[in-house]
């Protein structure tokens, strides 16, 4: 592994990324050309020492980064294919496919949208349905995702097999997301051709899902681009938006966002949302808690109060 070289990579990177690209104020007073340590280890969930640790060799401490720091670091640091790759090239970690999975590259593109819908909500995830990043609103309003590895990984995927997951949407609109989702599926499955991934997942849920087996002899074929979706919010109730999908040019990564038209109840519900902390969830995708109607009403007004301060 070599760790100076992988350093100063890293180093000429953070350098050449301005604030405003990652949706941080520019401030002031700022010493550095680019990002500074700690906001790079920010956004890659890692701790200040030890990206610092990184930057300067690891020598001190033997650091050796994973292949899950070094996807979330190609990430913060919006490296293309070719510097992603490097990356991995440098630390001796084997090249990940580009677009598998809760641990692919996502497309800069994509993932420069995001960093510029800082007031909605708004994720990418693969043609799976599987979470690649999210922005703060998105978390607040659907929750984490249960599962970073495997079949769980994919929202369609628990859908047809753990109840639970249902519950972010109202009973009556189930049906209707089920037949969405398996059309979704199949369009998928035609574009990506002869995948092991697709056909392995296709196959454990014709076996765990009725359901899913009667639709998928269907062979409804329908790209997702545009859903009106009625969420189910632990403190705010059902929300009625609208969810547009931006796809990247090979169709496996796509970007969400959720709008609501001005002056709507989804709209000033949406305005509430941001002042909702995550930590105030114990829902995550696809699992809503039950909840009273008073202690939902009672909620609302509190949050309505907080959005009234000054």
């Amino acid at each position: 592994m070599n760790l100076p070289q992988l350093g100063a990579f890293l180093r000429t990177r953070r350098d050449r990324i301005r604030p405003a690209d990652v949706g941080l104020p520019s401030g002031p007073r700022r010493r550095v050309p680019g990002l500074r340590r700690e906001e790079v280890a920010q956004l890659a969930g890692l701790s200040a020492d030890y990206y610092t640790e990184l930057e300067r060799g690891g020598a001190k401490n033997g650091v050796q980064p994973s292949s899950q720091t070094l996807a979330a670091l190609a990430r913060a640091l919006r490296l293309n294919g070719d510097e992603r790759d490097h990356l991995f090239h440098l630390a001796e970690r084997p090249i990940p496919p580009s677009a598998r999975g809760p641990s692919a590259h996502v497309q800069p593109a994509l993932l420069g949208l995001l960093d510029r819908l800082s007031n909605t909500p708004a994720r990418v995830i693969t043609d799976l349905h599987e979470t690649l990043v999210e922005n703060h609103l998105a978390l607040t309003l659907l929750g984490r995702s249960p599962a970073h590895r495997g079949p769980a990984a994919s929202f369609v995927y628990r859908w047809f097999t753990d109840p639970q997951a249902r519950e972010i949407y109202p009973p009556e609109d189930h049906p209707q997301h089920s037949r969405v989702f398996v059309a979704d599926l199949q369009a998928a499955a035609a574009r990506r051709g002869r995948d092991e991934e697709v056909t392995k997942t296709v196959a454990v849920l014709r076996r765990r899902s009725q359901e899913f087996a009667t639709l998928w002899d269907t062979h409804d074929v329908a790209v997702r681009r545009m859903d009106r979706k009625r969420i189910v919010h632990p403190l705010l109730g059902v929300i009625e938006l609208d969810c547009f999908n931006l796809l990247s040019e090979d169709g496996r990564q796509r970007l969400l966002w959720f709008t609501a038209p001005p002056g709507s109840r989804g709209a000033e519900q949406l305005e509430l949302l941001s002042v909702v902390g995550t930590q105030e969830l114990s829902a995550t995708e696809g699992t809503a808690p039950a909840v009273s109607d008073d202690s939902r009403r009672d909620g609302k007004e509190t949050i309505r109060a907080a959005y009234r301060s000054p």
